[in-house]
């Protein structure tokens, strides 16, 4: 492996090596080693890279040659799914319980990792002091007081990429991905990174974008002013029953 991609030092500062690099099979393979420090991994979203691996792996950082990419305005909810959020009484928050949530999306299971996951307690705890840095945000909806579904991801400029999503009830992440495309939207946010497509998130319309096409988009979204901190105040609350017009979404 280390005849092919670069290892990375110690230095959390040090500069990762260029996507040109990156491998085509594995595709996006582009770095091993490092930490998950705030400094490291900042740095890696900024340049469109991300850290994916299994707990007994080092640290792989990844930059596939596709992108998965939703426009805010445009997450496709199925006519059944809009009439069941008609009526529904869940309510969709931000940053409340940031850690529950990554954590939920840990223990997903996942039968095509082979029942395990990459969400290691390594990443948690480095994706929890992101959010406590104010660039980590977590996406909860709620039926009263349960937590039912969520996602969690960082904002980086006004691009947020987004990581893992978890269902306790039926269609609960997709009520997340909704609500918040309809925030992001209105905040002049146009994108979300899904990172890989799958056949979920094509079916809630993500597009596929060359690399190259990503990294420009991500680019002009970096110059931008984005909102660090805790969403909570500024999110608010959404009603998923807000989310049952198609321009709601």
């Amino acid at each position: 492996m280390s005849l092919r991609i670069v290892q990375l030092d110690d230095d959390p500062e040090s500069p990762f090596p260029s996507i040109a690099h990156a491998l085509a099979e594995p595709d996006g393979l582009l770095a091993f080693g490092g930490d998950l420090s705030p400094i490291r991994l900042l740095n890696a979203y900024r340049h469109g890279i991300f850290p994916w691996f299994s707990e007994d792996e080092p640290p792989l950082w990844w930059s596939p040659s596709q992108r998965a990419v939703f426009r805010t305005e445009r997450i496709r909810l199925s006519s059944r799914r809009r009439r069941a959020l008609r009526t529904s009484t869940l309510v969709v928050r931000a940053d409340t319980c940031f850690r529950t949530v990554i954590e939920a999306c840990a223990h997903l299971p996942r039968p095509s990792q082979g029942g395990g996951t990459w969400i290691t307690g390594a990443i948690v705890e480095a994706y929890v002091q992101l959010h406590r840095l104010g660039h980590a945000h977590s996406i909860e909806v709620f039926d009263g007081n349960a937590l039912v579904g969520g996602l969690y991801g960082l904002a980086i400029g006004r691009m947020f990429c987004g990581e893992s999503m978890f269902s306790a009830q039926s269609g609960a992440s997709t009520i997340a991905l909704a609500a918040l495309a309809q925030r992001l939207h209105a905040w002049g946010w146009p994108l979300i990174d899904a990172q890989v497509p799958n056949d979920h998130t094509r079916m809630l319309g993500v597009e596929t974008w060359p690399r190259t096409a990503y990294l420009q988009a991500l680019e002009s979204l970096l110059g931008s002013e984005g909102l660090a901190g805790n969403w909570a105040q500024c999110f608010g609350e959404i009603p998923a029953a807000s989310l049952a017009t198609p321009s709601a979404a």
